[in-house]
């Protein structure tokens, strides 16, 4: 692979399949060789692609055609089961968020992609944006010393524009919960940055979306890292109109800071003893999906991180083992629903 293009293949051609296509025709390393999508092709607006077109996984398959990689940018709830014919095919697997919808389904993934010696790529892009970089980076150097206290705050707007009755959306075997589809990212982030959690105790209710989704909207949730400190998860699809917050609160021995802003995308507070804020670069804006707003478009550099992969000159930047570990933090939160 050192000497030429890497091809891919996508499958699920709706907003976040189209992001992954366009970052693979934008990569001059990369070639996109075939789209896979239920709907007909004239309904997606894929016709700027010069890539083959199959109506599902199986057909792709099939086909006799030459694919390293597959994406996988379907409905939550099938994300465990075509990832495995994925890698049963002798493809690398490239999976959105959440990688499975059970912990065990993930686990399974990941022995697959060993037993088939192929690689398993978690789509977790906020760990690129500025702010998460310079967290992780600060929170590494040991500056702040012993973690007293994270707090997380997640209030987006979800409605009647985003779970639509003939989306995949708000369905629980498909969609599992807003854990899983709105807010992964920042459990994500959350345990890349402080690691895993232990007591967790949780309050959840449905405000809003009875008639839209088949689970809750808004969560309390309680919990001690078991590296240190205590922490808190708010989450809400409940915000009327548009997005509030997605924000990041350490309080620590040397000092507070906070990240926030709608995608954690600016550093509202930093206070550390004998420390000076560096200047950062600028975040890119959230994905735009008309009347919603998603998180950071930084889908570039997960493709960029497979080809450096695969070519040899790099390491995964978020491995299935860490996308395992945030279905179990989900899956842990959810089992306490009464």
């Amino acid at each position: 692979m050192m000497d030429r293009k890497i091809k891919f293949a996508v499958v699920g051609c709706g907003h976040i399949g189209k992001r992954h296509a366009e970052m693979i025709s934008r990569n001059a390393e990369s070639e996109l060789v075939a789209l896979v999508d239920v709907k007909e092709k004239s309904q997606l607006g894929i016709e700027n692609y010069d890539a083959e077109f199959f109506n599902s996984l199986d057909e792709l398959l099939a086909s006799d055609l030459e694919i390293d990689v597959i994406n996988i940018a379907t409905p939550n709830g099938f994300h465990a089961s075509q990832g495995m014919k994925v890698l049963d095919s002798g493809r690398h697997l490239v999976i959105e968020k959440p990688m499975a919808l059970t912990k065990n389904d993930a686990e399974q993934l990941i022995f697959r992609g060993l037993r088939k010696h192929k690689q398993v790529f978690c789509v977790m892009q906020n760990r690129y944006s500025p702010p998460s970089v310079w967290l992780k980076d600060l929170l590494e150097s040991g500056k702040l010393g012993k973690i007293y206290m994270v707090q997380i705050n997640c209030y987006w707007n979800r409605d009647d524009r985003y779970y639509k009755p003939d989306s995949w959306h708000g369905d629980k075997e498909l969609d599992g919960g807003t854990l899983f589809t709105q807010f992964s990212h920042f459990i994500d982030l959350m345990y890349w940055y402080f690691g895993d959690i232990t007591n967790i105790q949780a309050k959840f209710e449905d405000f809003n979306h009875q008639k839209l989704t088949g689970f809750e909207d808004s969560g309390f949730v309680s919990f001690d890292f078991i590296n240190g400190g205590m922490g808190c998860l708010n989450y809400s699809t409940s915000v009327w109109n548009k997005n509030l917050e997605s924000s990041i609160t350490v309080i620590a021995e040397n000092g507070s800071l906070k990240v926030g802003g709608q995608y954690m995308n600016e550093v509202e507070y930093c206070h550390i003893k004998d420390y000076e804020m560096p200047e950062l670069a600028p975040t890119n804006p959230g994905n735009d999906y008309g009347a919603y707003k998603g998180s950071a478009a930084n889908h570039h550099y997960i493709i960029e991180n497979v080809v450096d992969v695969l070519k040899g000159r790099n390491t995964i930047t978020t491995n299935a083992l860490e996308g395992m570990k945030v279905v179990d933090i989900i899956e842990r939160i959810y089992q306490l629903k009464k």
